[in-house]
């Protein structure tokens, strides 16, 4: 039987870093919801985050999520935050899925605190950052509470504790027994 395995959390708590080397490290595929969004629908984040409301937009990630939940792969699947759960509630009770909510502290996640321009292309800006940082740590927390209850389904929590991902990525799958999937 193939495998599932789907990472929540709010935005930069760490799914694609943390489900990239899982991934790497179990032989599985790995898709990140956000690239596959954006070539599914050939626009960038940019863009796609500027058009319709959040019910449209998680509907079109919702179709993307089952296109790649239709294949026959083992997998990993870091998962864009989204505000309604029907668009990944039924993936939640599966035999072969395992969903598990990444979460980390808001201090923590706004270290890892990443911005991204027009086009989709990463860079870091320490000082904007900084001195906006009481804004980012209340949208942070604001994340944290409102998904929290988002993914009340969602059984496994895992906590990464500002963990290096190698270290969190080995307590996962320790945690989850997850060594015992490779097949």
């Amino acid at each position: 039987m193939m495998q599932t395995i789907l990472l929540f959390g709010v935005s930069n708590v760490g799914k694609t870093t943390i489900g990239s080397k899982l991934a790497n490290k179990m032989g599985f595929s790995f898709y990140d919801l956000d690239e596959e969004v954006k070539k599914y629908y050939q626009v960038t984040l940019e863009q796609f985050v500027n058009t319709g409301d959040l019910r449209s937009r998680d509907k079109k990630r919702g179709i993307v999520l089952c296109e790649i939940m239709k294949q026959n792969v083992n997998k990993v699947v870091a998962v864009t935050p989204m505000s309604y759960a029907d668009y990944f509630f039924n993936y939640l009770g599966k035999d072969d899925v395992i969903a598990i909510e990444l979460r980390d502290t808001a201090e923590n996640i706004f270290d890892r605190l990443v911005f991204s321009d027009e086009n989709d292309v990463i860079y870091r800006d320490d000082n904007y950052k900084s001195k906006y940082r009481q804004h980012y740590l209340k949208e942070i927390k604001e994340d944290i509470a409102w998904y929290s209850a988002v993914y009340r389904n969602v059984q496994n929590k895992f906590y990464i504790n500002n963990d290096q991902p190698e270290v969190a990525v080995d307590r996962l799958m320790r945690e989850y027994a997850l060594s015992y999937l490779r097949g």
